[in-house]
């Protein structure tokens, strides 16, 4: 049975899953496709990757086939690769676990085909395979988006529309790259390939990059409990993945990531919807990995790898606690909350292990992977790129790390005493929260800690290439920068000059097409509106006229019917022969 599965794409499995599950009447069916499949998918992937080895391409039946000439690959494991596979089957697994209360079956359904998608795109070995689970992705998601409630649908339809330009410009990239070079493989392309611009900015969309980022904060934090926690795992690392893959060295993405990283504090520090806080604070940490893409050293791509398998646990940890406060309490917003720590304790412990990871504390996720990053853009002499990854360091801690549990659990008493989360909630955050301190452990032998996920990632860090986090220069500089933040907040608060939580709507760069452009468009309308009436009015009033003198010209009364002498005629016929012999004698 195993050697079947592994015949093909693990990603049709997961698919194949999510059709039956929409076709299972059973609650309990589909619990256990929710997180006996992923399992399955993750067995499946490392028994792949071992049978293969690092650069295998692999599957008799699905993974290698030729379709109008063009040469398709499905499977295409190796070390970059299965990173992404195996922590986007994982987070399927917790995921299951964690709406093991939600029993919507299309949520179940599009969760299962979602994570399908995210894994079929990683292991794709080209352009167009790429391209069709890149487009299953955004139908799969949206899907997610519009079961959040009333306020979902124009959110899930602006978030529909940003992913189908995004694929596109990705096909329409694939094809000028594929007719260019003879080939639509999906390796290293660069901005100067033709059609890579394209493919670049394809990926951009999904990245979140600057202008290109408002679909992450209008539709996550307007999904359902579980929908955000699903969100937050699989569109945007994929971008990373498919970066990484394709644009590796690119230096204009040093200094987009470096821009990822700052702006989003801002805005995080003013808003009031903790979920909303988190999708910036997604943002701010996709920055860190597409700087250290276009670094694109073995060190800052080791980076990005550890990186985006921390961020998958703690970010999604962040959202799971925030996902429970709103499943018992009805609310995530700021101004509303506090004081919950009394009747969810372990909800608030998870949630503050996930908030001192993003913010890279030692002996926490973050730390073990941000860390890399930021010493390979030191190393490459990009100074100010290096100045904005410490300054937004320390805005994650304020804005995650900080407001995201204060607020939530302490500050005022809300006086709401909502129930612990559901059990199952809690062991979904409980793995997560474990794993954002084991992966961090700096003790132990060589697959142990921090160096059991070194082990794993893309290039080897053995000699020279070796990374140790836990000097003494990382951790008190580290620790010096978060001590300096926390006091930050403190004297701000204790002053009052920290912004107030308020229920108001921060205008982001959204607003130029959610209500300029909108507005630009009603007016346009209403000018082609009055435009039609004047244009109207003029053509009745010029074919008013034309008519009037062709019916003094043909009517019965009119010129032509009226007696003329014989001489004239014969002029107007010698006319008509004359332009007609002119006409022969020129044409």
């Amino acid at each position: 049975m195993i050697d079947f599965l592994t015949s093909f794409s693990p990603a049709f499995v997961l698919i194949v899953a999510g059709i039956i599950a929409a076709l299972t009447p059973v609650y309990q069916g589909r619990k256990v496709l929710m997180v006996g499949v992923p399992a399955l998918v993750l067995v499946l992937i490392n028994t792949m990757y071992l049978k293969g080895g690092d650069h295998g391409v692999l599957g008799a039946l699905g993974g290698y086939f030729s379709v109008a000439g063009i040469e398709l690959t499905t499977i295409r494991i190796d070390r970059l690769s299965i990173i992404w596979g195996n922590i986007f089957a994982f987070a399927g697994i917790l995921n299951g676990i964690f709406g093991l209360h939600e029993k919507c079956k299309i949520t179940d359904s599009s969760a299962l085909i979602y994570t399908g998608a995210g894994i079929g795109a990683v292991f794709a070995g080209d352009l167009i395979t790429l391209f069709m689970f890149w487009e299953l992705l955004a139908l799969s998601s949206v899907i997610i988006v519009w079961r959040g409630g009333k306020d979902s649908y124009p959110a899930g339809m602006r978030y529909l529309a940003m992913h189908i330009l995004s694929g596109v410009l990705l096909l329409a990239g694939a094809v000028i790259y594929g007719r260019a070079t003879g080939s639509y493989a999906f390796d290293h392309i660069g901005i100067d390939a033709p059609g890579g611009k394209l493919i670049l900015l394809a990926f951009g969309i999904k990245a979140g990059f600057p202008l290109l980022h408002n679909w992450i904060q209008d539709s996550y934090p307007k999904s359902s409990v579980t929908g955000t926690v699903i969100l937050s795992v699989f569109t945007t690392k994929l971008a990373i993945y498919a970066l990484a893959r394709g644009f590796a060295g690119t230096e204009i993405l040093i200094y987009i990531g470096g821009v990822m990283t700052v702006f989003p504090v801002f805005f995080a520090v003013l808003e009031n919807d903790l979920r909303k806080v988190l999708s910036y604070s997604l943002n701010n940490q996709l920055g860190f990995m597409v700087a250290g893409i276009g670094i694109g050293s073995s060190l800052a791509l080791n980076g990005v790898a550890a990186h985006v398998v921390v961020d998958i646990l703690f970010k999604g940890l962040l959202f799971m606690s925030m996902g429970a406060v709103l499943h018992r309490v009805g609310t995530v917003k700021a101004s509303e909350l506090g004081g919950l720590f009394r009747t969810m304790p372990l909800t608030t412990l998870f949630c503050l292990i996930g908030a001192g990871s993003i913010s890279a504390f030692p002996m926490m996720g973050g730390f073990i992977s941000k860390s890399m990053i930021i010493a390979a853009v030191f190393e490459e002499h990009h100074y100010v790129v290096f100045g904005m990854l410490l300054f937004a360091s320390a805005g994650v801690l304020e804005h995650s790390g900080i407001k995201v549990p204060y607020f939530a659990f302490f500050s005022h008493d809300s006086g709401k005493r909502p129930k612990e989360a559901p059990w199952n909630m809690l062991v979904a955050m409980g793995i997560a929260a474990f794993l954002c301190l084991y992966l961090a452990f700096p003790w132990g032998g060589a697959f142990m800690g921090y160096k059991g996920l070194y082990a794993m990632l893309p290039y080897a860090m053995e000699g020279e290439a070796a990374f140790h986090p836990y000097t003494a220069d990382h951790v008190v500089f580290q620790m010096q920068l978060l001590m300096g933040a926390m006091f930050a907040f403190t004297l701000l608060k204790r002053f009052g000059l920290y912004p107030p939580e308020r229920r108001a709507q921060i205008l982001d760069f959204d607003w130029t097409y959610r209500r300029l452009g909108l507005s630009i468009l009603k007016w346009i309308d209403a000018m082609w509106t009055r435009l039609g009436a004047q244009t109207k009015y003029l053509l009745k009033l010029l074919f008013g006229r034309v008519g009037k003198r062709l019916y003094q010209v043909f009517s019965p009364a009119g010129t032509l019917s009226q007696d003329a002498p014989s001489g004239i005629a014969a002029v107007f016929t010698a006319g008509m022969l004359a332009a007609i012999l002119l006409g022969v004698y020129y044409f």
